[in-house]
């Protein structure tokens, strides 16, 4: 019988045999598994490709072609950069050594047609100094800056871009108005402006209507005849003022004028009648004011004035008085007593009144 150690011995080896057997088994399934795996996925089975002229029997559209989007830009060399048109920049400037005008610029570009005489528009353009595209040629330029402008003849080169400077000999006028040492009251003043050149008449020509106190009127160097209006009526004064170029120029009017207010009643304080047309004359038989109301209103230069009403196929008149500074509410009164024929004369007043209003002219 063996004892103990030599079974323990035998039991040692078997588990050591076992333990390679193991692992020799395990290094085989590590090795040949993933070979045979990747044949079995690769090995696919081709596909024979279809016969060309095999028909399925169904027509297929065929998606049309569509247009190219490439955007074909011209080199600096070629045929479409030497046919643009030269370019031309204009310039203007108050004075020949003065500084260049930034704004309020309105530039006008002409044409001749031949046989027509007469010019066309090419272009008009509000940039203070527009770079312009034209063919050569010649052209007329009209650079306008507010009333003061200037026409020009120019030559477009087809050598390349060219600077034509426009000096304007241009100036600043300003107007203000007084009425009893106070500031006018808005909207009652307005201003007439005249150059001094003359037309065939020999009038002067109107170089603006209706301007308002207080805002700079831009116009050529020169002299012109300013006449202020104080109302809609005759409160009116006339100044030459001188306008320099590069300057502005600031005329300060002094105006005296009261108000009138008129009315056609059948009694002192009574209502007034509607639909009377009004003539205001002078003592002396002129013509100051026509206008048709039952209350109308008018500034008049201070003096006397004859009030004529015609209503109802009749004539009424009254005399009164305009003072600076104050208001006249003139009623004429529609009685027997009072009608008057169109062609009657003013009778002269009984008082003595100054008729020359004085008028103060300051000019800054």
């Amino acid at each position: 019988m063996r004892d103990s150690r030599t079974i323990c011995d035998d039991t040692r080896r078997q588990l050591t045999l076992t333990a390679w057997v193991c692992s020799i088994f395990a290094l085989s399934i590590l090795v040949i598994w993933p070979a045979n795996l990747a044949a079995q996925t690769t090995d696919v089975p081709s596909v024979a490709a279809p016969d060309p002229n095999w028909d399925t029997g169904v027509d297929v559209d065929q998606p049309a072609a569509q247009p190219s989007t490439t955007t074909v830009i011209e080199r600096a060399g070629s045929t479409a950069a030497k046919t643009s048109p030269p370019g031309v920049k204009l310039v203007a400037l108050l004075t020949a050594d003065g500084q260049q005008i930034d704004q309020g610029l309105v530039w006008r570009v002409f044409q001749g047609q031949s046989g027509s005489g007469k010019s066309k528009l090419v272009t008009e353009n509000r940039e203070a100094s527009p770079q312009l595209k034209l063919q050569p040629g010649d052209y007329i330029v009209n650079a306008a800056f507010g009333r003061a402008n200037l026409t020009r003849k120019i030559s477009v080169q087809p050598s390349g871009p060219a600077i034509e400077q426009f000096v304007l000999n241009a100036g600043g006028l300003r107007l203000n108005a007084l009425s009893g040492g106070n500031p006018a009251p808005s909207g009652i003043v307005s201003y007439a402006i005249f150059s001094d050149e003359r037309d065939q008449s020999d009038s002067r020509t109107a170089v603006m209507t209706g301007a308002k106190p207080n805002l700079i009127i831009r116009l050529n160097a020169g002299i012109y005849r300013v006449v202020s209006t104080y109302g809609d009526a005759n409160a009116r004064i006339e100044t030459d003022v001188t306008v320099e170029a590069g300057k502005l120029t600031e005329t300060t009017v002094s105006h005296a004028a009261g108000k009138a207010n008129f009315k056609l009643v059948t009694r002192a304080g009574g209502e007034a009648i509607p639909d009377t047309e009004w003539t205001i004359k002078t003592v002396a038989g002129e013509i100051v004011k026509e206008s048709v109301g039952a209350l109308p209103s008018h500034y008049l230069a201070p003096g006397q004035y004859t009030a004529r009403a015609r209503s109802g196929g009749q004539f009424y008149t009254s005399s009164f008085n305009i003072t600076d500074g104050e208001t006249t509410i003139v009623e004429v009164l529609r009685d027997a007593s009072a009608v008057a024929r169109p062609e009657d004369t003013v009778v002269q007043p009984d008082i003595n009144i100054d008729t020359e209003a004085t008028f103060d002219l300051k000019n800054q």
